[in-house]
């Protein structure tokens, strides 16, 4: 790490402790502003992000039984997030793992997954815990998300006790573009953070999640799993905040189709104390994730009331495989027939119906020789990946319709 490229020590300065062991240059954080005077732009952009995210919030009220909605837009930050760390795996992919969880799946498949678990794992204890983000609660989390993933040696679930470093050609510290704390001021640093995220700050909602975000990546207070933890952090501190009753704000799709401006931003905070333009990114993806949010859910909460419309006055269950579509648009003859406690054919003959009514089209099979065949709802589908005017996130679907 370039000692002179730290210009400004408004959030931090790079240090050298010799006694420890590790004797080059890491960067130690200050404790987050409790107060802070914006800019203009930054005032706009706050206002913006507030509007877009109260139409979110009232989209979700007006939703009827809207956690149905909330796996799909789940699934597509659980993608994106870790995508931007360089997992390769499709939204079908995870469709298709989570439609049936028998079938062996891939490591980065098992990696988004992780991460739905992870976060459905957060939000529970959220309900339950007076302080949710303390370094107890938030270790539980890193254990869910690293969960047969990355070995051991990871240490999922524990604090990091040494040195990492970000962006190394040679995979050392001298040449990396950053070093975070060192774990005797990465522990300092996270008791800060602690007490900012759990403290009645006089600070509005989304400039302190903004900051706990950056903060948070800074301190990376793992071994591995920082980067999808931060962000996977940011919904859970904006529901457990009451910003939204329903957790439908997911902002890595953004962070991903600017990933090198999100990677800039925050870097340009520790080196230049650039913390407007930060926010003002924040902000900025706020804005724009939870109006995209807002025409998803309002475009899936119509086409299941045509679906539900369609079978009204039917004595058949076939409502309840419909909502089934919604939470993963890819059924399976065993996965109706566990979500309704039916028997085999009693599943293959709600599948038909569905079928002859166009909603449901078969697709062939999961991967692997011999996995049992899929359907697919693909204007649900559509919907949700938003194959038609989003090729460039690669979200086509590769199965086969037969």
């Amino acid at each position: 790490m370039e000692r002179a490229t730290f210009v400004s020590q408004e959030f931090g300065e790079p240090y050298r402790d010799p006694a420890s062991g590790w004797d080059f240059w890491a960067y130690r954080p200050v404790p987050l502003p409790r107060s802070l005077e914006l800019t203009n732009e930054t005032v706009l952009a706050l206002s913006a992000a507030d509007a877009a995210l109260g139409r979110l919030a009232g989209s979700g009220r007006q939703l009827r039984d809207p956690n149905i909605f909330v796996r799909p837009h789940l699934m597509r930050e659980a993608l994106a997030s870790t995508r931007i760390e360089g997992t390769m795996a499709e939204l079908s992919d995870v469709f298709q793992a989570d439609a049936d969880a028998d079938t062996p799946i891939t490591a980065d498949a098992q990696e988004v997954l992780n991460y739905m678990n992870a976060m459905e794992f957060g939000l529970n204890r959220a309900r339950s815990d007076e302080l949710p983000l303390i370094g107890r609660v938030v270790c539980e989390i890193h254990g869910v998300l690293m969960r047969d993933v990355r070995g051991e040696e990871r240490r999922p679930g524990e604090f990091r006790t040494g040195p990492v470093w970000i962006g190394s050609p040679t995979d050392a510290p001298e040449t990396a573009v950053f070093v975070p704390p060192l774990p005797n001021e990465m522990l300092a640093a996270w008791r800060d953070w602690e007490d900012f995220a759990n403290t009645d700050v006089r600070m509005p909602t989304l400039v302190r999640c903004a900051l706990l975000h950056y903060q948070f990546e800074t301190i990376h207070p793992f071994r591995d799993g920082n980067g999808r933890l931060g962000r996977l952090l940011i919904s859970f501190y904006l529901s457990h905040s009451g910003v939204l009753p329903t957790p439908l704000l997911y902002l890595s799709a953004y962070l991903e189709r600017n990933r090198r401006q999100y990677y800039e931003r925050l870097q340009a905070v520790r080196e230049r104390g650039e913390i407007e333009q930060w926010l003002q990114f924040f902000l900025t993806a706020t804005a724009v994730q939870a109006e995209d949010a807002v025409k998803r859910a309002e475009q899936l909460h119509d086409l299941r009331e045509r679906y539900r419309a369609d079978l009204a006055g039917s004595r058949s269950r076939a409502a309840e495989v419909v909502d089934l579509l919604f939470a993963n648009p890819i059924v399976t003859v065993r996965r109706v027939q566990r979500a309704l406690g039916i028997t085999n054919q009693g599943a293959r003959n709600l599948i038909g119906q569905l079928e002859r009514r166009g909603w449901l089209q078969r697709a062939g099979s999961l991967p692997l020789r011999g996995g049992p065949k899929v359907w697919i709802a693909s204007d649900v589908y559509a919907t949700v990946a938003d194959v038609r005017a989003e090729d460039d996130e690669r979200d086509e679907l590769e199965l086969t319709v037969a």
